[in-house]
């Protein structure tokens, strides 16, 4: 039976427990998936712009989709289980160094594991990061907050400097730099920026949909719980040992996912710089920016913190105004930090609180109120 209470239909409790329980949301969400995967594939096919351009998909749209599954594992550690971390980048170096361990071959004294496909490498080496995670995320038993954070920026310096100075996962060259071995998937051979980009699509959809699910379960409300008063929640009977422990493995897992696929489609050959302390900076305003505890504002901060100075950067020219190239990335700088503190300042739970409250009004149009 359906009956309307303050301008929402409510049919059921398993209608109302849904992903996306407005039928609005969910035709978005299939229009928006048609054109990512089928829309975008063909308008580069074809040359249709913007999406004719190689630099746009691979400059632009493939680092976008791997910052946002990284931005992904750093919300369900810091956004829905309110464990605050400064080693995104570390955990995506062991994704990215382990998998390419794994990928070209393993061998320690009489242990010898030969070269794993493409995709077990990328899984396996988030699973190491996943150990990772674990490892480092044993202090938030006992410390939190800015504690808890200095004890995860210990993790980035440790592996800047494991993977900068130890060459066994280098394959021992004394750079430190590697180059990835062919993407391989079942026989699909990823070479073009349009094949990246599609590998890197179906792994983004495929996390940010376990994490939309994880988020919502049981576990989801542990950590929400332990987010809003720990001690509360130890009291009602969830474990801190086991809901933030799984909050750092499942994190690290999906950074270290990101990690390897930062490596291996986008870059190709890296070093340890690629996974430098700026890279964790950059994925936790992403998360701060686009909203705490929110799958979508994981893409909403990615997008603002790298797509947006790449448009800035083009308007002057656009314009036709004659400006040096210094001045024009002084003035993204300016842009950029001005538009963050008025976000702060207007809505400081970000992007996504912006978009749901828009939503909101937009459904209850002609009467908001």
């Amino acid at each position: 039976m359906l009956y309307r209470e303050a301008g929402q239909f409510k049919t059921s409790y398993a209608a109302d427990m849904q992903v996306f329980p407005i039928r609005q949301d969910r035709i978005a969400l299939w229009m928006l998936l048609a054109f990512v995967f089928i829309g975008v594939p063909v308008m580069s096919h074809f040359h249709i712009w913007p999406f004719g351009s190689e630099y746009l998909i691979r400059a632009i749209l493939i680092p976008f989709l791997i910052l946002s599954l990284a931005a992904i594992g750093l919300n369900i550690l810091t956004g829905y289980c309110g464990q605050l971390s400064l080693g995104s980048g570390a955990f995506m170096a062991v994704g990215a160094y382990c998998a390419y361990k794994f990928g070209t071959g393993i061998e320690i004294m009489a242990l010898k594991i030969p070269a794993l496909p493409v995709l077990p490498s990328i899984l396996l080496g988030g699973l190491m990061a996943a150990f990772v995670g674990i490892l480092f995320g044993i202090p938030s038993l006992r410390i939190k907050g800015l504690y808890l954070a200095v004890a995860t920026l210990a993790a980035q310096f440790f592996f800047d400097w494991v993977f900068a100075r130890v060459k066994w996962f280098t394959n021992y060259t004394s750079s430190g730099s590697v180059n990835a071995p062919e993407l391989n998937f079942f026989g699909w051979i990823v070479h073009s920026p349009i094949d990246r980009y599609l590998l890197c699509l179906m792994f983004v959809v495929a996390f940010a949909v376990i994490a939309k699910n994880l988020v919502r379960g049981n576990l989801g409300r542990q950590w929400m719980a332990i987010r809003d008063m720990d001690i509360a929640a130890e009291l009602i009977g969830i474990r801190p040992l086991y809901a933030k422990l799984m909050a750092f493995a499942i994190s690290s897992f999906i950074i270290g996912v990101a990690g390897a696929l930062w490596a291996f489609v986008y870059l190709g050959s890296w070093e340890p710089l690629a996974f430098s302390i700026d890279r964790s900076f950059q994925i936790l305003f992403m998360v701060i920016i686009g909203g705490l505890g929110s799958i979508l504002g994981s893409f909403l901060g990615a997008a603002f913190i790298l797509v947006l100075p790449i448009l800035l950067d083009q308007v002057p020219h656009a314009l036709g105004i004659p400006i040096s190239v210094e001045t024009v990335s002084l003035l993204v700088f300016i842009v950029t930090g001005a538009l963050i503190c008025w976000l702060l300042i207007v809505e400081p739970h970000g992007f996504a609180r912006l978009w749901s409250t828009a939503k909101e009004k937009l459904r209850l149009w002609p009467y908001p109120y």
